[in-house]
C-alpha cells in the first residue's frame, strides 16, 4: 500500500518539477480525477524522457520504450522496471527527471492501487502516446540539425497532434466522466472527439511556437508538402531570412490551431457552471495557447533557436486570477477568448494583406 507521504511526493513535489505550467492544470482538477491525471502525466513524461535521452543510442531508446510500454500491456515486471531505471537515471541532465525514474517503481504501485477501470483508460493512453514517440524516433534519425527530416504530408502532422495530445483530450474525457456526476448528461464518444481537437490544437501551438529549437534538433514536424507550395525545403528554415517566405505556410497553419482551440472552446463552455475547476483547468491552457500564437504570429525572430515565443509569467497569472476570481465565468471567460483569437486573426490578415501589397 502507497503511503500518504510517497503519494504526496509522486503526485505534488515530483509532478511539480517535471510538467512546469501543466502543473497548475492539474492541480485545479477536482478531486476523483486529480490523482489519476496525474499518474497518466508522470508515466508518459518518464515515455518521454525514455525517448529525448540522447546519451543512450536510438535502438537502445525504442527497446527501453517498448520495455516501458509493455508494464501498461502484458503486466508489471518489476526487474525490466529496474533495468530502464538502471539504464536511464545515469544518463539524466534534469534533475526532476532523474528522480521520476528513480521513483518509477513507486508509480506503478501507486498504479496497482487504481481501480480497473481507471487502470485501464490509463494503459490505452500511455499506448497512444508511446506510439507517438516511437514513431518520432523513427522519423527522425539524428539530433541536430546536420540530419534534419520533416513530416510529409499534412495527415501526418495530424496524425502526429493525435498521438502526442489529440488523444489526451479523449482520455481526459472519458476520465471525468466516469468519476464526476454531473458530467452525465455529456454524450461521451461525441464530446471524446471534440477534446481530440482541443489537445491537437494545444499541441499544433507548441509546434509553431517550438519550430526554431525543433529545426536545430533535426526536427521539422512542418510539413514538407505545405513547404513545397512555398517554394521551401526544410533546411531552408534553418535561416533566419527565409521567415517572409515562410509566412504563409505560418499563417496556415495558426489557422488550424485556432479552429482546433475554437473546438476546445466548445468543450469548456459545455462543462456544467458547478464545475468550476473542470473549467479552469480547461480555460487556462486555450488562452495561454492563443496568447502564445499572438505572439508567434508576429515574432520577427521566430526561426531562432535562441527565442523563446510565450506568455510572459505576469500574462500567467492574469488569466488564472481573472478567470478564478469571476468563478470561470463563461461571459467573461468567453469575452477574453474572443478578443485574443480576433487579434490572432487579425496579425494574420495583415501579414497577408502586406504580401499582396
Amino acid at each position: 500500500m502507497t503511503t500518504p507521504s510517497t503519494r504526496h511526493e509522486l503526485l505534488h513535489d515530483i509532478l511539480k518539477q517535471v510538467s512546469r505550467s501543466f502543473y497548475l492544470t492539474l492541480n485545479v482538477l477536482p478531486i476523483g480525477v486529480r490523482e489519476q491525471m496525474g499518474l497518466a502525466y508522470l508515466f508518459a513524461r518518464a515515455a518521454d524522457t525514455i525517448a529525448d535521452t540522447d546519451l543512450i543510442d536510438r535502438a537502445e531508446r525504442l527497446k527501453y520504450l517498448n520495455q516501458f510500454r509493455e508494464q501498461f500491456t502484458a503486466g508489471i515486471d518489476w526487474k525490466a522496471v529496474q533495468g530502464i531505471q538502471g539504464a536511464l537515471v545515469p544518463h539524466q541532465k534534469d534533475s526532476g527527471e532523474s528522480i521520476l525514474l528513480q521513483r518509477l517503481e513507486d508509480c506503478f504501485r501507486l498504479y496497482e492501487e487504481c481501480s480497473p477501470d481507471d487502470q485501464t483508460r490509463i494503459q490505452w493512453v500511455i499506448k497512444v502516446l508511446t506510439e507517438g514517440m516511437e514513431m518520432d524516433l523513427k522519423r527522425f534519425p539524428g539530433q541536430s540539425s546536420d540530419y534534419l527530416a520533416a513530416l510529409s504530408t499534412v495527415d501526418d502532422l495530424d496524425q502526429y497532434t493525435y498521438h502526442v495530445a489529440g488523444c489526451v483530450g479523449d482520455f481526459w474525457t472519458r476520465m471525468i466522466c466516469a468519476h464526476r456526476p454531473t458530467m452525465g448528461r455529456w454524450d461521451v464518444e461525441e464530446m471524446a472527439a471534440i477534446g481530440v481537437r482541443f489537445g491537437k490544437g494545444l499541441q499544433l501551438t507548441n509546434i509553431l511556437k517550438d519550430i526554431g529549437r525543433d529545426l536545430h534538433n533535426g526536427r521539422c514536424y512542418i510539413p514538407e508538402s505545405l513547404l513545397d507550395e512555398a517554394g521551401l525545403k526544410p533546411a531552408n528554415l534553418l535561416n533566419d531570412s527565409s521567415l517572409p517566405k515562410f509566412k504563409p505556410v505560418l499563417d496556415r497553419l495558426i489557422r488550424m490551431a485556432i479552429e482546433h482551440l475554437d473546438q476546445g472552446w466548445i468543450y469548456t463552455m459545455a462543462i456544467p457552471v458547478s464545475e468550476i475547476r473542470q473549467r479552469l483547468a480547461c480555460i487556462w491552457p486555450i488562452l495561454l495557447a492563443g496568447e502564445t500564437l499572438r505572439r508567434v504570429a508576429v515574432a520577427p525572430d521566430l526561426l531562432d533557436p535562441a527565442v523563446y515565443v510565450k506568455a510572459p509569467r505576469s500574462e500567467v497569472y492574469r488569466i488564472m486570477t481573472l478567470t478564478t476570481l469571476t468563478c470561470a465565468n463563461g461571459f467573461v471567460a468567453t469575452s477574453y477568448w474572443n478578443r485574443v483569437r480576433e487579434q490572432v486573426v487579425s496579425a494574420v490578415e495583415q501579414s497577408q494583406q502586406s504580401r499582396l501589397a
